[in-house]
């Protein structure tokens, strides 16, 4: 019996070799439920083997079980191998380590911190040594970490410096000339759920449903846009957000639409999250009992600023290099 799709009144019904889903279309809900009726066919006893039967061969030896895993660490969460470093190929990148090395870049202890994975992926595919690589909301210095072991120049601002390295700057008013980098590496705050900073200006304050969030997050991609050369990328790191009262908040894709206004596509690339409460089990307890999904992955959007064709432009000149 193959699949098929029918109508019934209200209700829809997926009829499979073994199982029948119905389900109404309200059952999106979490007070419904979908119904499985199951259409397995009846276990029949396997009849007792014939004194004529010969006996079956002896099965060889089992290997010995491999060795156990380390011991989870205090809290039942135990930290996960170091990937070999090396250039991604598909668009499924997973990191299970924070950092890459016999050192740290960055410091795990900062709330929301980059995978030094993913950004040294994007460093080496689509910059070159000596480029300038600028992160506006730098964090911890991940990003120029790994700029340094690659042999970038980093530029990092941020509203509230971690270190002396980083700038203390908003990333829609950056205190740099027009086209002054080669790449752009972005990790923004992805609503208001983490208090980056007491800074009134901090964007992390901003609600994922309030319009305000996407419009102040689209005066950071105008700034990008000024500093980052023709031809160069812009890479954004981002997440989106749920929550239990409010819902889904698509943060991701709103961003990147936000991004057309300036860029062009280069690809979009998903990553694993491996955050504490992914590994609890009541957290994945209350997703299923909510009818939600904790968030799996963070987008990866690479766009690039496109070419000047200068022939173009009015009057046949070149665009302003007045800085801000």
């Amino acid at each position: 019996m193959g699949t098929a799709l029918q109508a019934t009144g209200a209700f829809y019904t997926i009829s499979l070799p073994s199982q029948v889903f119905s389900w109404h279309p309200a059952s999106i809900s979490p007070q419904h439920a979908i119904t499985v009726e199951s259409r397995r066919p009846p276990r029949h006893p396997r009849p007792a083997p014939s004194s004529k039967q010969t006996a079956a061969p002896a099965q060889p030896p089992r290997p010995a079980p491999a060795p156990a895993s380390p011991a989870p660490a205090a809290g039942g969460h135990r930290r996960p191998d170091k990937p070999a470093l090396r250039p991604q190929t598909t668009t499924l990148w997973d990191y299970p380590s924070q950092h890459y090395g016999a050192t740290q870049q960055g410091d795990s202890r900062y709330i929301g911190a980059t995978p030094s994975y993913v950004i040294w992926n994007v460093i080496s595919r689509y910059s070159a040594p000596g480029d300038t690589v600028l992160d506006p909301m730098c964090g911890s210095g991940t990003t120029l970490d790994v700029a340094r072991d690659l042999g970038r120049e980093g530029l990092g601002f941020d509203l509230k410096p971690y270190r002396d390295d980083i700038v203390r700057a908003d990333a829609r008013r950056l205190p740099v000339d027009n086209e002054a980098a080669s790449l752009v590496f972005l990790d923004p705050p992805y609503g208001d759920h983490i208090a980056y900073s007491d800074d009134g200006r901090c964007i992390g304050k901003i609600s994922a449903f309030d319009p305000r969030f996407y419009r102040e997050m689209g005066r950071v991609f105008d700034e990008v846009n000024r500093v980052l050369k023709p031809g160069g990328v812009f890479a954004l790191y981002v997440c989106d957000y749920f929550e239990k009262k409010k819902g889904f908040a698509p943060v991701g894709m709103s961003l990147f639409a936000l991004m057309g206004q300036h860029f062009e596509a280069v690809d979009v690339v998903s990553v694993v999250r491996h955050n504490k409460s992914l590994g609890q089990g009541n957290w994945h307890l209350a997703a299923a009992e909510g009818n939600f999904f904790l968030r799996g992955f963070n987008y990866l959007f690479i766009v690039r600023k496109p070419l000047i064709d200068e022939e173009n432009l009015p009057h046949g000149g070149r665009p302003s290099r007045r800085g801000r």
